[in-house]
């Protein structure tokens, strides 16, 4: 049949001129449900959708609608992209407007079922426990790990050597089976797996002697973890691959190494530097001193400056924690802050006594009130290099 000038899309799809793409939409399904050939056995059901469908087509594109808005049918003349002579099933725009309904079809709408494509296996998420010094300078550790792996015996196929599996009468292979339902005026389709062959698509007449018939066994692992410097506590390794195997032939899931990083005897981290505190006594902070104290490289001299007070920072350069880069190596370390705590002696033998008295006496008694700062704002006028 010729066919003649179409009507004005407006009015096709019975919306006003300023509807919005949501009345689109909504007058689209509704005439589609009534219109569509899969639905409507009337002689001019398919013209009648294919009309529809271009109205559709041009009023949701805003380039075109504007186009036809302006100059009317003549305006769409030479516009890219066309429209499709062919009709889509009801499946097409189901997947179009509702993304598949989470499993749910339009019953009647398409001729064939449709088996799932392989999927990824599930992954997998082990905690792995570093001390400080693993997390500042890498290591390699051994994880085991248990795992649900492919059977070598069948090589997945759950069936005995010698012996194939078969193809499932229930779902005819496709591991799917479809339920009709009548909801919202039509048909729908509740989409399972098939409870006979539990979504595979075949049957195990002889099982595999090693896995029962899963295709699947459970073995323990012991993999190695390669630890870059600079790592910090939740931070996660990824090992492809090494995840549980797919359960229809696709590539396996991954194992993600969650990395818990033990608390040190001395040191704390902040970012890229180890904060340390250590002690001294008056006459140290008074006359200045050279004392050892720990590093994450071992024991190192640090010189203590006459007149430190209390809660001081001296910044050791460099032996702080390697800075990690997202691909896994390092470029430069922090340093090591070390905060000073001068103690106050609470029990003086005489001599030290008649010491302090006679430095009391040289010193004055004058007192000079000061604004209270904490080890926070310390260290924030070190970093900004006050």
């Amino acid at each position: 049949m010729e066919r003649t000038m179409p009507r004005d899309y407006y009015e096709t799809l019975g919306v006003p001129r300023n509807a919005s793409k949501d009345d689109l939409k909504r007058a689209f399904r509704q005439l589609a449900r009534q219109y569509h050939p899969d639905v409507n056995s009337s002689p001019d059901a398919e013209e009648r959708f294919k009309e529809i469908n271009e109205a559709y087509q041009v009023l949701s594109d805003d380039q075109k609608r504007a186009a036809y808005d302006r100059f009317g049918h003549a305006g769409l003349n030479g516009m890219p992209g066309g429209f499709s002579g062919g009709i889509p099933s009801m499946e097409e725009i189901l997947e179009e407007f509702f993304g598949g309904l989470g499993g749910f079809g339009f019953g009647g709408f398409g001729s064939g079922r449709r088996r799932r494509g392989p999927v990824q296996g599930r992954d997998l998420h082990q905690e792995l426990r570093l001390s400080f010094e693993q997390a500042v300078f890498g290591a390699e550790i051994d994880l085991d790990v248990t795992r649900r792996e492919t059977c070598s015996v069948c090589r997945g196929s759950g069936a005995e050597p010698g012996t194939q599996p078969r193809t499932c009468p229930e779902c005819n292979g496709t591991g799917q089976v479809r339920r009709v339902q009548q909801a919202f005026g039509f048909n729908m389709v509740n989409v399972t797996d098939c409870p006979r062959c539990k979504g595979r698509g075949q049957i195990v007449d002889t099982p595999c002697h090693e896995c029962h018939g899963q295709g699947i066994v459970t073995r323990a692992r012991t993999l190695t973890v390669k630890v870059p410097p600079g790592v910090d506590d939740g931070m996660q390794i990824r090992l492809a691959g090494e995840g549980e195997p797919s359960p229809n032939g696709g590539p396996p899931g991954d194992l993600f190494v969650v990395l818990d990083v033990a608390h040190h005897e001395f040191f704390e981290r902040r970012n890229n530097d180890i904060i340390l505190e250590v002690s001294i006594n008056v006459a140290q902070a008074a006359l200045g001193d050279i004392i050892k104290v720990p590093t994450v490289e071992g024991e190192s001299e640090l010189t203590i400056p006459a007149g430190t007070q209390a809660g001081d920072v001296i910044r050791m350069r460099g032996l702080g924690i390697p800075k990690l880069r997202r691909d896994g190596t390092s470029s430069g370390r922090g340093d090591q802050l070390v905060v000073v705590n001068v103690e106050i002696p609470t029990r003086l033998s005489k001599e030290q006594r008649r010491l302090l008295e006679e430095l009391g006496r040289s010193l004055g008694h004058e007192v000079t009130p000061q604004k209270a700062r904490g080890l926070r704002d310390r260290l924030a006028d070190l970093l900004a290099g006050n």
